[in-house]
């Protein structure tokens, strides 16, 4: 069968255009979840018997949490899009055509983690271009006017992955509420998946870089997951995660003229990919426990490379696209495995050309080789031309004379904090003049699919 994703891949490449692929299948036994008791994997749409995942993942149907089902049914589709790591949750769906609530009860103590799968494909002939809605959760608004049509033909993904750590709900009771776009004509909301997933806090007060003296309360605060990479290191799926089902992402396609695909292209340098010997143990400590990364994610990392005079001239660069007129908080995870005494590697972080840390020393962070550590930072991003964007770098301390002139970086997360309205919600991303008219064109071909 000829798939979406072919043919709208095949009319791209016709106009002499490669995209990096970021999504990798990965069939492995499933560890039972965190918090299994209280953690709570909803498959939206699916039969009052729930169904399991490829992985072996239990999912409970949707139908008991909704708070009325007047105006919503249950859809499948009958396209499964290679993409797609398993039939379950994605095959099935919620349609909702006016505003629905789903009640959930849930700690009172922890912050939540909370997290959506969207998969834009055709249900019951409904257009998917007309799914244009807004999300909120007891008053947080998450989206709006989100189209996750939209969203994933821009950013060729087969399906869309929202995820938040909300703070803890004091009543217990969480409710999240999809609203179908009244701007519209015939507009509808749907979700195929929601995670409920209780968690500890690791989130402290991180200093707002170029406002000295201020600091955000992130502990107090709502996050929106926006990357979480695994650097220098592979794709990792969600039944690889230490117990909350994250997705890590290869890093190599964020980094600064990573399309190249060389080690160093036109003056920008893009590091060496190394991994932690056999002899090396990595030890979890209390203040960094394993829930905070998989392992995967401490023995792999990205570094500048053995040459001190490359080094020395070039950055180690990161580019993320976010939206503009959010704070963002921006988490390094370091785990030194060469390195065993101090000044040995010092470099320094930058965000955005700002100095987030002079002298970053793993060694003398963590006290120790093996041992994980992860350093906060927060940063205001402008709504003006070009400030879509976060860029991440990091380059030797020279005034330090280390050892070594190099800087090494395990993990990256960056984070989106609410505003002070309580909203996350950013406009859709566009898609570029030649997808839209690539999928124009797949549409014209198969549009009982499309």
């Amino acid at each position: 069968m000829i798939s979406k994703t072919q043919i709208l891949f095949s009319l791209i490449l016709l106009s002499s255009f490669s995209l990096n692929a970021i999504h990798v299948l990965c069939k492995a036994p499933a560890p039972a979840p965190a918090s299994a008791s209280e953690s709570q994997f909803i498959s939206c749409g699916s039969s009052p018997y729930g169904e399991t995942d490829s992985y072996g993942r239990k999912w409970a149907s949707d139908s008991k949490f909704l708070t009325s089902s007047d105006n919503t049914k249950s859809a499948t589709t009958d396209y499964q899009d290679p993409a797609l790591p398993s039939k379950v949750p994605y095959m099935t769906t919620r349609i909702i055509n006016s505003a629905t609530s789903y009640k959930f009860s849930v700690s009172s103590s922890q912050r939540l983690l909370l997290r959506f799968q969207f998969y834009p494909s055709v249900y019951e002939s409904l257009e998917n271009n007309k799914a244009i809605f807004d999300v909120t959760a007891n008053g947080l608004t998450l989206l709006r006017h989100f189209s996750p049509f939209i969203t994933a033909l821009a950013l060729t993904q087969a399906y869309i992955i929202r995820e938040y750590s909300l703070v803890p709900v004091p009543s217990g009771s969480l409710t999240i509420t999809f609203t179908p776009s009244s701007k519209h004509e015939n507009c509808f909301a749907f979700v195929n998946s929601i995670e409920i997933i209780p968690m500890e806090a690791t989130f402290k007060p991180a200093d707002l870089l170029g406002f000295r003296g201020q600091s955000i309360d992130v502990k107090g605060s709502s996050l929106q997951a926006m990357h979480r990479l695994n650097v220098g290191g592979g794709y990792i799926p969600p039944i690889n995660d230490s117990g909350l089902a994250r997705t890590w992402l290869d890093d190599s396609p964020y980094l600064l003229n990573a399309a190249f695909g060389a080690s160093f292209f036109d003056g920008i340098f893009l590091g060496v990919a190394i991994e932690a010997d056999n002899n090396v143990t990595v030890k979890y400590t209390d203040d960094v426990p394993e829930f905070v990364a998989p392992l995967s994610v401490y023995r792999t990392a990205r570094s500048m490379g053995p040459d001190p005079k490359v080094n020395e001239k070039y950055n180690l660069t990161w580019v993320f696209q976010v939206d503009a007129n959010f704070t963002y908080l921006v988490r390094f995870h370091f785990c030194e495995f060469q390195s065993t005494k101090a000044n040995e590697r010092s470099f320094d972080i930058f965000l955005n050309n700002q100095t987030a840390e002079e002298t970053a020393d793993v060694i003398q962070w963590a006290g120790s080789i093996g041992t994980p550590i992860y350093k906060d930072y927060a940063t205001h991003i402008n709504d003006k031309e070009g400030d879509e964007m976060l860029w991440v770098a990091l380059h030797p301390n020279l005034g330090q004379h280390p050892e070594y002139y190099d800087a090494i970086l395990n993990g990256l997360e960056i984070f989106k904090v609410n505003d002070t309205h309580g909203n996350f919600a950013g406009p859709n991303i566009v898609p570029s003049k030649m997808l839209l008219n690539a999928d124009a064109a797949a549409r014209s071909f198969m549009p009982n699919l499309l």
